[in-house]
């Protein structure tokens, strides 16, 4: 199997690249959770102190969402900021998400790779130097060729702790 990052066909090079690889994640998400039962979607870890399968996937899809919008120079609609958020809670935690599908979650992340390939589409190479500001205030800027790119690394990030989870459920499920 040949593995590059190619972006589309009607998007401009550096962006389609780094379109690809959010894109590839997204696909990497959805191998690594494969077979997960709901109990497991919900496992917080062997003291159950940590954040879910279902907490990190919605967390990733509302940064991402949070990024197409600043792709699009747009603020995050209140309708899309009620169904994917908040970003954090009153404790300063990822929202607590119960009894969510893993289905349910992996189609609504379609969806916001969906509206990151329509934003992508209207971007040009040059559009990536744009700085936005970013951050739980606002208290951050980055290039848009920054925000595509953290949008993958961001994935990948919090992957690596779902294939933990994965782990310990596994291991805490044959010495139960």
């Amino acid at each position: 199997m040949l593995y590059d990052l190619q972006g589309e066909s009607n998007m401009s090079t550096i962006v389609g690249i780094l379109y690809s690889a959010v894109k590839e994640n997204s696909q990497r998400l959805q191998l690594i959770t494969d077979g997960m039962t709901q109990e497991e979607v919900d496992y917080k870890g062997p003291h159950n102190n940590l954040n879910s399968t279902a907490q990190l996937i919605k967390h990733i899809m509302y940064v991402d969402l949070n990024w197409v919008y600043r792709m699009k120079r747009q603020p995050l609609p209140l309708s899309l900021k009620e169904q994917y958020g908040p970003m954090i809670d009153a404790n300063n935690r990822l929202p607590m998400i119960d009894g969510m599908p893993l289905h349910t979650l992996l189609t609504d992340c379609e969806g916001v790779l969906d509206l990151l390939k329509d934003a992508c589409i209207q971007l040009t190479d040059k559009d990536l130097d744009i700085v936005v500001n970013f951050g739980h205030e606002n208290e951050k800027q980055a290039t848009l060729r920054w925000g595509l790119w953290h949008m993958a690394d961001h994935s990948r990030y919090h992957q690596a702790q779902i294939n933990q989870l994965r782990k310990w459920y596994r291991d805490n499920s044959l010495s139960g």
